[in-house]
């Protein structure tokens, strides 16, 4: 089930961005309807809702790559789409971020993208989104980097330590959140 979520996201992000000006809009559109039905239509995910959640952004990840857009910058509006799809049905939204950046991280991996620069906009796309529908930033940013090294670790080899390496490095993301969320994780060990 969670492949055909998968399948059905990726499918969905290429029909969204043919032949419209501002791809990333169409992708933040394109995963917020994809949340919002997966999570309206719970019956039918088998799965829990965070699986789904990191199902349409994995799908969202590979959906851009077919259409040459930056993975990158899908990973920012492809976690604000999740967190505003899951608050407008009234979901977790920090559980959200955390699926939403294993998604990113995962499929990325998966695709030989760059791990780092994905998991460190997933963050900012999380903090940013949070903000919006008024949730607390801090714990979705936390619930992010725990799901991106999560993800990082389950793909193996330097994967966790060029994300962590990413996120303690990027001047746009709260050090001292940051720094606390990697404590939380694991992902302050060295490997």
């Amino acid at each position: 089930m969670l492949g055909r979520i998968i399948n059905e996201t990726t499918d969905a992000v290429v029909a969204a961005v043919q032949g419209v000006d501002d791809i990333l809009d169409a992708i933040t559109g394109t995963v917020k309807d994809q949340v919002i039905n997966v999570i309206q239509s719970g019956g039918e995910v088998g799965g829990s809702t965070i699986e789904a959640i990191s199902s349409i952004a994995d799908g969202a990840i590979k959906g851009a790559g077919k259409v040459g857009a930056s993975v990158t910058d899908t990973a920012f509006n492809t976690l604000s789409g999740i967190i505003k799809g899951v608050s407008q049905v009234g979901g977790d939204v920090i559980e959200a971020a955390r699926g939403g950046a294993e998604g990113v991280v995962r499929a990325t991996a998966e695709t030989g993208g760059d791990v780092g620069g994905v998991a460190v906009k997933a963050v900012e796309g999380a903090i940013k989104a949070a903000g919006e529908v008024g949730a607390d930033t801090s714990e979705a940013a936390k619930a992010a980097v725990g799901g991106a090294v999560s993800a990082a670790s389950d793909v193996g080899g330097d994967t966790a330590n060029t994300v962590r390496n990413a996120l303690l490095s990027a001047a746009a993301l709260p050090r001292d959140v940051i720094e606390s969320a990697l404590k939380g994780s694991g992902g302050d060990k060295k490997e």
